[in-house]
């Protein structure tokens, strides 16, 4: 009951943050970003109707839709914040908290995502266009990524018509920066760097130097080369963006003409990284 309440209250503040991005940010510029709120700004301003009323009823679609096709798992998962997000566009007051366009989308699309993160996190939704990728992906088999995108990419061209060109670039850049923010939300802003070292001859003094200079662990990996079959070890550490630059330099020192391949790692766990010994 405790955990239920919780997911709850999480939905309720999730939403809440939801109407405050539309009401207060995107919607007074009319910047139709994708989604029903997307659709209630283009109904709105097309044909007078509150956002709120063409949010709750695409939304009661969508439910509908959702039992029919999806099952009651989905559908229990999405109707709290489907109820929840119309009742707070009509409670939560339309105001243009800043004349600037630019402020407004970058704030309004980072409110935006830190709203969806929330839901996303709990496996809730406020119902919406989430459900059609969904029901594309069980019964089609298209990924809910594109079904999603595509559902996303009509609207804003809506947006085109409706209101021109300028608000179509900036109803773009509010899926780009909501697309960025939750995207970090997801795998956490302390971002590392895993570099893979093949050296010719200078495996065992670039390890030496690594540990001692970057006080890192490493992994040694055995390998094959693909073109002469050729057996030799692989160096792997994982470090901070700030010690990255160091790790290069010591690698260029000893041997430069190493084959280096470097990736960003979204999450790390563990011993010098998110675990800490008492001295």
């Amino acid at each position: 009951m405790k955990a239920k309440f919780q997911n709850f209250s999480k939905i309720v503040c999730a939403v809440l943050i939801l109407a405050i991005s539309v009401n207060m940010f995107l919607g007074p510029h009319h910047i139709a970003a994708g989604g029903v709120s997307g659709i209630g700004i283009l109904a709105e301003t097309t044909f007078g109707v509150e956002r709120s009323l063409v949010v709750f009823i695409l939304n009661v679609v969508m439910l509908i839709l959702a039992a029919v096709f999806l099952g009651k798992k989905i559908f229990f998962n999405t109707i709290a914040g489907s109820i929840l997000f119309p009742f707070f566009l009509s409670v939560v007051p339309e105001v243009m908290l800043t004349s600037d366009r630019l402020l407004s989308v970058i704030f309004g699309s980072l409110i935006f995502a830190i709203g969806v993160s929330i839901l996303y996190k709990i496996q809730a939704s406020s119902g919406g266009t989430t459900i059609p990728p969904l029901i594309f992906e069980k019964y089609f088999n298209v990924n809910t990524s594109k079904g999603l995108f595509f559902t996303d990419f009509i609207i804003v061209m809506m947006s085109l018509y409706v209101f021109g060109f300028e608000e179509f670039l900036f109803a773009i850049l509010s899926i780009g920066i909501t697309s960025i923010i939750m995207t970090y939300i997801e795998t956490g802003l302390k971002r590392r760097k895993a570099v893979m070292i093949i050296s010719q001859g200078y495996t065992q003094e670039l390890r030496q130097n690594l540990m001692a200079r970057v006080n890192r662990g490493l992994t040694i990996f055995d390998v094959r080369g693909g073109q002469q079959e050729q057996r030799r070890e692989m160096l792997m550490i994982v470090v901070s963006n700030q010690e990255y630059p160091e790790v290069i330099r010591l690698i260029d020192e000893i041997d430069p003409t190493s084959f280096m391949i470097t990736y960003n790692v979204a999450e790390v766990h563990g011993l010098g990284f998110t675990y800490h010994p008492i001295q």
